[in-house]
């Protein structure tokens, strides 16, 4: 009995030896074709484009009647919009191959792990590219095509190149970023030089600062390496980045103070907003710049909470 026990434990062992091997020497699934244009067009970080997008949208349709006749417009609003948005993503790594080749966060992106070609990613860029743009001018109006390509231009021709020789790149880029609730202000019929879809590209330029200066210090080191000239380089301990989060934020909340006093809102609002900035941006308030990641983390987590708090806040307050 005991020499049969002692062979079943040993078979078991051996089973769970060869497991183990197996998993070891199994190479990692590659990421389907779905998967790496989901990648390609950063389907994810664009989703952001789109709800910001359809916000700009409704506020300018609720000051000039609401919604009732304007679902279609929407849909091709947002429809041109994603498309462009996805483009400009697929030119975007198309320049930056190499570079993502060195961080270990992009080296799995389908072009530096020469899955895709070249060639496939620029024909699908220039296709969702071209497609967003003809299709927001004959769908929705002119203003909108000629925000989304001006986008395009500035995020790959400007912003794109900026990240290897300049740390004002995140200043650049947070243009293109902030435009898309500019197209959605248009695209239901406001006036482009409102001070309503204004306030929101502003809301969305300067949400987007201290939001990108956090990233950036977490991943310091990777940017560093690939040649990226970003503000957090060689702010080891993270005093120069806490300041400008903290410089950024309080922008934040004097534009939102601005909006009460023009009457896009009640001045409650404000007041909400300006306890939430403050709230959220604690951990860098009590940051005493000694290098740790969780202060800066949990501030990067915050401007997360914030944006969708902030959008929905001025979907019911807006007048």
């Amino acid at each position: 009995m005991v020499i049969l026990a002692h062979s079943g434990l040993r078979e078991l062992l051996d089973e769970v030896r060869l497991q183990v091997l197996s998993a070891i020497d199994a190479k990692p699934e590659t990421p389907s074709l779905a998967k790496d244009l989901q990648v390609l067009t950063k389907l994810r970080l664009n989703a952001f484009v789109v709800i910001t997008t359809l916000f700009g949208f409704f506020l300018a349709a609720k000051g000039a009647g609401g919604m009732a006749d304007k679902w279609w417009l929407l849909l091709h609003t947002l429809i041109g919009t994603a498309a462009s948005a996805f483009g400009s993503a697929a030119f975007n790594q198309l320049m930056e191959i190499e570079d993502d080749a060195q961080m270990k966060r992009t080296s799995d992106r389908p072009l530096p792990s020469r899955r895709m070609s070249v060639i496939k990613a620029f024909g699908i860029g220039w296709g969702l590219a071209a497609f967003g743009v003809i299709h927001l001018a004959a769908k929705v109006n002119l203003e909108a095509a000629v925000l989304a390509a001006f986008t395009i231009a500035v995020y790959v021709f400007v912003y794109t190149p900026m990240k290897k020789w300049h740390s004002s790149n995140t200043l650049v880029g947070a243009i293109p970023g902030a435009i898309p609730p500019l197209i959605g202000w248009v695209g239901a019929g406001g006036e482009w030089i409102a001070w309503g879809g204004w306030f929101l590209f502003w809301l969305l330029f300067l949400w987007q600062l201290p939001h990108f200066v956090a990233i950036s210090w977490l991943c310091r080191e990777e940017y560093e390496n690939a040649g990226y000239q970003m503000w957090s380089n060689g702010d080891a301990s993270g005093y120069k980045t806490s300041k400008l989060f903290i410089v950024f934020s309080v922008c934040l909340i004097l534009l939102v103070i601005l909006g009460a006093a023009t009457g896009l809102f009640p001045w409650w609002v404000a007041v909400a907003h300006t306890a939430l900035v403050i709230y959220l941006m604690a951990p860098i308030l009590n940051y005493g710049a000694t290098g740790e990641r969780a202060p800066m983390r949990k501030a990067f987590l915050g401007t997360l909470l914030y944006l969708p708090l902030a959008l929905v806040g001025l979907a019911f307050t807006w007048t």
